[in-house]
């Protein structure tokens, strides 16, 4: 039986927003059956042997699919996908395209997104203004370019909903201030029709009635 690890309690201005989420939306939309391993942040179950034996960086989410051991969300839908032939093209190219916007959504359109999040949180009015300035043009300059990628485009990858997408439509769904996303129709719209998905909402729904805010 799949194993994935996720959280049972987790900090309050994080729930909700954690990448186990990613996981869980792509097993309702694969319905594809599993066993969740609920772990407490706050009290330090990341943060033992055991468990870094699955995750070295001590982050959720993570999975054991009899023996198969994997950590980071880009790297457990991906697998979870070519294992059911679902969120997945068949052929080479098409899955070409699946990874090549996986990689784009955690390493280009998610690192501006986060910083400005970790700025909120941490640093607040105390952040120095000329990075807050910078970091906001950098996130920006992306939400362009993939505004105009969008256009005359229904998803992110191929004419389907793929994992591509989950991981795309949650680094976005890191925009906190409406106004930075407003500009961007496509964007937004892209974002709104991918958080309207059935399985998106039973997963959510699902999280919000058993994580903890510690």
């Amino acid at each position: 039986m799949l194993k994935v690890y996720g959280f049972s309690k987790v900090n309050a201005f994080a729930r909700g927003n954690t990448r186990d989420l990613r996981v869980l939306w792509a097993l309702e939309e694969m319905q594809m059956p599993f066993e969740l391993v609920g772990m407490d942040h706050p009290a330090h179950d990341l943060n033992t042997d055991a468990y870094r034996r699955l995750s070295p960086f001590e982050q959720i989410p993570a999975i054991d699919d009899d023996g198969i051991v994997l950590s980071e969300s880009a790297a457990i839908l991906i697998y979870l996908a070519k294992k059911a032939g679902k969120l997945i093209p068949p052929d080479a190219a098409g899955e070409a395209q699946v990874v090549r916007w996986s990689f784009a959504a955690m390493n280009t359109v998610e690192l501006p997104l986060l910083s400005l999040l970790l700025i909120g949180f941490v640093a607040k009015d105390e952040a120095p203004t000329k990075y807050r300035e910078f970091t906001v043009g950098w996130a920006k300059r992306h939400l362009g370019n993939l505004d105009r990628w969008l256009d005359g485009r229904e998803f992110i990858a191929t004419d389907a909903f793929t994992v591509a997408d989950i991981l795309m439509a949650h680094a976005l769904d890191e925009i906190k201030d409406k106004t930075l996303i407003e500009p961007y129709l496509r964007v937004a719209s892209y974002r709104e029709k991918c958080f309207a998905r059935p399985a998106w909402k039973r997963a959510y729904e699902s999280y919000c009635a058993r994580v903890v805010a510690g």
